[in-house]
């Protein structure tokens, strides 16, 4: 199996920046792009993924849930899943749009998307503005295609499309109509608690201190400006759970890759968490996990 990050040797590094772990899984689906004529007319339907809905040339009118959209070219639809959408001519002549369907499973971006109150964003808005030119990337790709993506071009469609999210992000807070005032600040918060407690995973925080006395949740409430209640709560309300029990499963999680690399005996692995001894981290081990770390060894065999 595969082993955890391990740091290196004290004194060998002189200076370090940890990047907290991505894990994030993005799919792609039904993506095309397509001239219709003016009689096109796609009946009502829904579908489990998100859709990005672009118009290239001509005009499209769009039923979404009972509504209707006008959308001309460089005009933007976002639809959510489960929305009932019809397609057609918005002014009888063909029209050309690109589209693609997607999901992914970052709880931040959905908590994002789930929460944007527009379906249209014109050409004349931010958004549009700022995501129009990756989503003519997107259409290159698209267009360059004879049947088949090529890696080069599978690698450059998921780029593009995660710089489509990040602009997406960027300028949310200037052009979504956002029903709570402060929701995606306090998204933002909870996401800059989490990349920090991320790094104390790698960090040897407990070595050569008392047990009560280690870097933690207080002192990046400190660094962050907020009271150690505020960011528990912001934490808790994003996340639901609080910053200790996330840090306690990502270390738990640390500790069970490192177990399950056996060139590395338990004392090894409890200086790499940074425990001044085994006994130490066994105690905390079985207290996450219910077994020691022994056992738990033992079991994967």
């Amino acid at each position: 199996m595969a082993s955890a990050f391990l740091p290196p040797a004290p004194g060998q590094s002189l200076s370090e920046t940890i990047i907290p772990d991505v894990k994030t899984t993005l799919n792609l689906f039904g993506m095309h792009l397509r001239k219709v004529s003016g009689d096109w007319d796609y009946p009502q339907h829904v579908h489990p993924q998100y859709e990005f809905n672009y118009v290239l040339e001509g005009e499209q009118l769009l039923i979404v849930n009972g509504h209707s959209y006008l959308q001309r070219a460089g005009d933007l639809v976002l639809l959510r899943p489960g929305d009932a959408h019809s397609s057609r001519s918005g002014n009888g002549g063909p029209f050309t749009y690109f589209c693609i369907h997607f999901d992914i499973n970052d709880k931040l971006l959905i908590s994002l998307l789930s929460r944007l109150n527009h379906v249209l964003f014109t050409s004349e808005s931010n958004i549009a503005h700022r995501l129009g030119p990756i989503l003519a990337r997107l259409v290159d790709i698209s267009a360059s295609d004879s049947g088949s993506l090529t890696m080069s071009q599978r690698m450059r469609l998921q780029s593009a499309v995660f710089e489509l999210f990040a602009q997406l992000w960027d300028v949310f807070s200037i052009d979504a109509d956002v029903s709570t005032p402060g929701t995606y600040e306090k998204i933002e918060l909870a996401h800059q608690i989490r990349s920090r407690l991320q790094g104390l995973v790698y960090q040897q925080f407990k070595l050569d201190l008392p047990d009560d006395s280690h870097y933690g949740v207080d002192d990046i409430a400190s660094e962050l400006g907020i009271s150690a209640s505020h960011c528990y709560r912001v934490f808790r309300q994003v996340f639901g759970i609080s910053p200790r029990a996330f840090l306690s499963e990502q270390m738990l999680h640390e500790a069970k890759v490192l177990l399950d690399d056996h060139s590395l005996s338990v004392s090894q692995i409890s200086g790499l968490l940074g425990y001044r001894d085994i006994a130490h981290f066994s105690r905390q081990f079985k207290r996450w996990s219910g077994q020691s770390p022994r056992e738990y060894r033992e079991g994967q065999e």
